[in-house]
């Protein structure tokens, strides 16, 4: 008897039966509804053969009571792995609707917790590419304990490697949990939603009729609620963005990211900068074209594009070497600073500071937001948060102000005395503690009106102000900054300082943790 031949024909037939179970009816109802079947994903994601699948021949948990039914199958509804994506270690799971809806039983959660758990302790990214129905009902309380050994890792895991979620299906329950504890989450239009409650409970308890992208769709989380990052009309393009977004990225927290070559097509002088902001300080522009000047071309990954657009977060090169930029946005509510914004701000710079990523932040802000709404939903709690995450960030920072930088927000937004390593500003910066029109009304009240003249008066306080008390060469000279410069030499002068930068090392108090202003 050739026993090596019946082993081997014993193989094969487990390798045929797990073919067997994607049917191409099931592949093909995925595609009419314009989603990919789960290996699909995987296969766009990682480097062509590359990926090494783990665990595809579990079986489902049998059930401790009879309720329902578990279709028998393999890989119990979820492909785990790992493989090169962009040439580096990267380990990821996809959920498969075609099986049980990819609804998480026991065994489908151990399977992720293992791989999150490898992950960890090879140091290397993960990705969960989320497709599911949520927990499977006939397992009760033992899929809910799946869920929890999921939260556990991600936790765990935090800070320590970068976790991206990419939802391309539904994310509904305590699922949506998930998404929320890692890095940034992705999400395609049309296709993936996440909610806490569907459109039936909230048409149930509150008689409210919703559709389910009205409730939890792409553009509500990435314009609304700010849980989406980045948002893309197709699987493809999600993915492709994906990989994109991962080659700015260290593989963990204590390797650099990867460096780039540099084409050398960004000049570090040029002149276009002194042209950009405008004469009249209370008109708009747009800072994204401070920043296309500033760092390598075509270089910046914008992040929550859609979210809080009055501040703008994003990662880019300078000379192919990776940094955070968070920057005022003047076309936006003037640039000032809101709830939204403060958080979006603080949790992107703790991104960076906790992987190694310098952080460059380009300031033109009036202030906070005024207004009852604001002062009643936080605004003092959440706008310490801006300044808790770059006061405790150690990583390289480097601060340019373009024009405003008023109050309370000038010090938030990465001050000398809060920690900035290098701070700058260009010969139109107005750093004060309001802006000269609040300020002339305040300290010439009683001038204004007695005058003959008050708008002549006014004009020329306005004028003294600027020239005695807003002007950068005043900071520059009791050194709050250290230098003004001339706005053709920015990315020259961010080039600089960011290699005398480059040993910085910040020696932290012994605590076990801060406590953040949540």
């Amino acid at each position: 008897m050739d026993l090596t031949n019946k082993h081997f024909k014993a193989f094969i037939e487990r390798q045929e039966a797990i073919k067997k179970q994607y049917s191409p009816q099931q592949i093909a109802k995925q595609h009419s509804k314009g989603k990919l079947a789960a290996h699909e994903r995987i296969g766009l994601l990682f480097d062509a053969g590359t990926f090494e699948e783990i665990d595809a021949f579990v079986t489902p948990a049998g059930l401790p009571v009879e309720f329902g039914k578990v279709e028998k199958s393999f890989g119990d509804g979820v492909i785990v792995g790992y493989g090169k994506v962009n040439g580096r270690l990267v380990f990821a799971y996809a959920q498969d609707f075609t099986i049980m809806g990819g609804s998480l039983g026991i065994v489908h959660a151990k399977k992720i917790s293992k791989i999150q758990e490898m992950a960890l302790k090879m140091g290397a990214p993960i990705i969960g590419l989320i497709d599911s129905g949520g927990a499977r009902i006939q397992e009760g309380v033992a899929s809910l304990s799946g869920y929890a050994y999921i939260f556990h890792n991600i936790i765990q895991s935090s800070g320590i490697i970068p976790q991206i979620s990419v939802i391309m299906g539904p994310a509904a329950g305590g699922a949506v949990y998930s998404p929320a504890l890692t890095d940034f989450v992705f999400m395609t239009n049309h296709t993936s939603y996440m909610f806490v409650t569907g459109p039936n409970v909230v048409k149930e308890v509150l008689n409210e009729d919703v559709t389910f992208d009205q409730l939890g769709g792409a553009e509500i989380h990435a314009r609304k609620s700010g849980v989406a990052h980045m948002i893309y009309d197709d699987e493809e393009n999600t993915i492709l963005a994906l990989k994109k977004f991962l080659a700015y990225l260290p593989s963990n927290n204590v390797e650099n990211p990867p460096v780039v070559p540099d084409d050398g097509s960004v000049p570090d002088f040029n002149e276009k900068l002194r042209d950009i902001i405008p004469d009249d300080p209370n008109k708009a522009y747009d800072v994204k074209d401070v920043i296309n000047l500033i760092v390598d071309r075509n270089s910046f990954f914008e992040t929550a594009e859609l979210y809080a657009p009055n501040i703008v977060t994003g990662l880019a090169r300078i000379k192919g070497k990776t940094i955070g930029v968070v920057a005022n946005q003047p076309k936006v509510l003037a640039g000032v600073l809101d709830i939204d914004s403060s958080t979006k701000g603080a949790r992107f710079i703790r991104f960076c500071d906790a992987f190694n990523i310098p952080i460059l932040t380009l300031e033109d802000v009036p202030g906070f937001l005024p207004g009852v709404d604001q002062e009643h939903s936080g605004i003092i709690r959440h706008g310490a948060k801006m300044l808790f995450a770059y006061s405790e960030a150690t990583v390289p920072k480097i601060t340019i102000i373009l024009r405003k930088a008023y109050g309370g927000a000038f010090i938030v937004m990465n001050s000398k005395n809060l920690g900035g390593d290098f701070n700058y500003a260009w010969p139109s910066a107005e750093i004060a503690v309001m802006g000269p029109d609040g300020a002339v009304a305040i300290l010439y009240r009683k001038e204004l009106a007695q005058s003959k003249n008050p708008a002549e008066l006014k004009k020329e306080l306005l004028k003294k102000y600027r020239d005695k008390v807003a002007n950068p060469f005043i900071a520059d000279e009791l050194g709050y900054i250290d230098e003004v410069i001339d706005p053709a030499v920015t990315r020259k002068k961010v080039i600089s300082a960011l290699s005398a930068l480059s040993n910085k090392w910040v020696k932290v108090p012994a605590r076990k943790h801060g406590n953040m202003p949540l």
